[in-house]
């Protein structure tokens, strides 16, 4: 497996899905997520393939997180965005039918959404500046841990309430 290092973000990521399930492989020794680390964050995923979001699906709420979606389109992402609005977004770039998120993560970035960009390509430059952290896939399940920890001091309250 080739891992890919971003020095903008600081970040090495890489999803496995052979069983649909994400494996650990550790860059560094972080501390390893345990059940309730994540509990109160509430993140959205927005992912085209359904092996991906329904593992990250998994793996977040086995964190403690509370997972909106997976959906696989702006659309979808925005509905449920008005339903419950999340804390942190984990966004793919390329999504259903060639769709691009480009323009979802500037409204998630408006709003004040951290935003966590999860891609299978190393150029995301529209992103750039706006995410919080960029993951290129396959990633490892310690980066997106480390990389939705910061969300996790100040998920109460923290997004701002303009309207998608």
């Amino acid at each position: 497996m080739l891992a890919r290092f971003n020095a903008q973000c600081k970040t090495v990521v890489s999803i496995v899905t052979p069983s649909e399930r994400l494996m650990v492989l550790n860059a560094y020794e972080p501390k390893q997520a345990g059940p309730s680390d994540l509990d109160g964050l509430v993140v959205l995923v927005v992912e085209d393939s359904w092996q991906v979001g329904t593992g990250l699906k998994m793996l977040l709420e086995a964190w403690g997180a509370e997972v909106v979606g997976p959906v696989a389109t702006t659309t979808d992402a925005v509905r449920l965005i008005s339903e419950r609005t999340p804390n942190v977004a984990l966004v793919d770039i390329n999504l259903r039918g060639g769709e691009r998120s480009y323009e979802l993560i500037d409204r998630l970035y408006d709003r004040g959404i951290r935003i966590v960009v999860i891609s299978g390509y190393v150029d995301v430059s529209p992103a750039r500046g706006k995410a919080a952290a960029i993951l290129q896939k396959p990633m490892r399940e310690n980066l997106l841990f480390e990389s939705l920890r910061p969300a996790t001091a100040s998920n109460v309250g923290a997004v701002k309430e303009n309207s998608l």
